[in-house]
């Protein structure tokens, strides 16, 4: 097995578990704020990769702090737009940055290869085909939409900046961090001590109201900051320094099918025949992306 073909798998397993992020995340907005689940799932995340920032190298810390702080606006609107539509209509607006990678490829002058540009084609259907049901455009698409946008730089940028990191976990650890650390500035400067989400005006009965409501939902946070994040997060750094910008794009379209799958079962939300044609053809795209792939020598990584 290459090691091509292993970041191909590792980043099936990463684009499956986020897949489970949106029903667990739209399941949290009910009580939380989107910041705040931003905030309590990589603050976890942090606690436990935190002792990978010993001896840190500076370029590590600084790719790390500039991936973090685009995460951190990929997730805001992500779960900005996720409390004001369904977790299906999101992932699959979300999964529009499978077009901006390439896009981006194409402004600094590199076509795609033709396998990538007929999985373009099958995902495009699929996405079109998932999202033609479920009502007007409305302002949480556009969030969604945002995001998208915003997951694709950070696609190229990841691509970039694993393949240069002489410690990838040391930046997959400041990366999260970050994030962590923008939605604490963020809650701090917008959020505390008032609140949208029924606290009131008082501060301790704000705290008390969000002490409680991570008493309520710890299983569900501690399984987005342990597995789908410090885990998934670290497994998609490694992933991609052994795969390519646009094969990650389009291996990450398969996310909204997958998040239709565990809407499913976690928030009963149901798709159409259309929904899973179009589930089908991600999957067809997927596939494609890596038909007669050619070899590439193994990423040039420091061991941890």
């Amino acid at each position: 097995m290459t090691h091509q073909f292993r970041g191909i798998l590792a980043l099936l397993l990463v684009t499956l578990v986020w897949g489970t992020t949106f029903p667990a995340m739209k399941d949290l907005t009910v009580y939380f704020s989107p910041v705040w689940i931003i905030f309590l799932r990589f603050a976890l995340a942090a606690v436990l990769l935190a002792p990978f920032l010993y001896k840190a190298g500076r370029d590590d810390l600084v790719s790390g702090g500039l991936l973090g702080v685009l995460l951190f606006f990929c997730y805001v609107f992500q779960v900005e737009g996720l409390a004001l539509t369904t977790s299906n209509r999101n992932a699959f607006i979300c999964g529009l940055n499978v077009l901006v990678v390439p896009l981006l490829g194409v402004v600094a002058g590199k076509m795609p290869e033709k396998r990538i540009a007929y999985a373009l084609l099958l995902a495009i259907a699929g996405l079109t085909a998932l999202c033609w049901d479920g009502g007007a455009w409305g302002r949480g698409d556009t969030l969604a939409l945002l995001g998208a946008f915003a997951f694709g730089v950070y696609i190229k940028m990841m691509e970039f900046r694993t393949r240069r990191a002489s410690r990838l976990m040391t930046l997959t650890a400041a990366q999260i961090l970050t994030v962590a650390l923008c939605a604490a500035v963020w809650l701090l400067a917008r959020e505390v001590p008032r609140t949208t989400i029924d606290a009131g005006n008082d501060f301790a009965n704000y705290w008390t109201y969000i002490a409680q409501g991570i008493g309520q939902h710890a299983i569900n946070l501690a399984y987005l900051g342990v597995v789908a994040t410090a885990a998934i997060i670290s497994l998609q750094g490694w992933g991609q320094a052994r795969s390519t910008a646009n094969e990650a794009a389009v291996i990450y379209a398969f996310e909204p099918a997958a998040a239709a799958f565990f809407a499913f079962f976690w928030l009963g939300e149901t798709l159409t025949a259309r929904g899973w044609m179009g589930a089908v053809l991600l999957i067809a795209g997927m596939i494609v992306s890596q038909w007669n792939a050619a070899p590439r020598p193994a990423a040039s990584l420091a061991p941890e």
